[in-house]
């Protein structure tokens, strides 16, 4: 997996920007200014993805091996996902859409309609 297949698949969807918020190197998606990815270019050892909690406790007792709590995230919320070769491209991109579609359904009322006219 790298970086560009995570980056066209994340902005294929509806209302993403991207950016480096935070330092040279970690790699932001965001929609409708909510972030709902974070990877580290330079590693690309994981990518950090938002997560419905019961969801979240389920997926890391089931795939302890490449899934952990959101390493520098809310731990109830995100999860950290292994990017190694044992790490199907699939796996990753339903886990995607997963945390896009957590942050779509908080998003405020003004924000949502903004969304629904994209």
């Amino acid at each position: 997996m790298n970086i560009e297949s995570i980056r066209k698949y994340c902005l294929l969807k509806k209302g993403i920007s991207e950016g480096f918020p935070f330092d040279d190197v970690t790699l932001v998606f965001k929609v409708m200014g909510k972030m709902f990815a974070l990877i580290n270019i330079d590693k690309m050892e994981s990518i950090n993805l938002k997560c419905e909690p019961d969801v979240a406790l389920e997926l890391r007792a089931s795939f302890p091996e490449i899934v952990l709590l959101g390493w520098h995230m809310n731990k109830k919320h995100w999860n950290t996902i292994k990017l190694d070769d044992s790490t199907d491209k699939e796996f990753i991109f339903k886990w995607i859409d997963h945390s896009y579609d957590e942050v779509v359904k908080t998003l405020s009322k003004k924000l949502l309609e903004e969304f629904r006219k994209l």
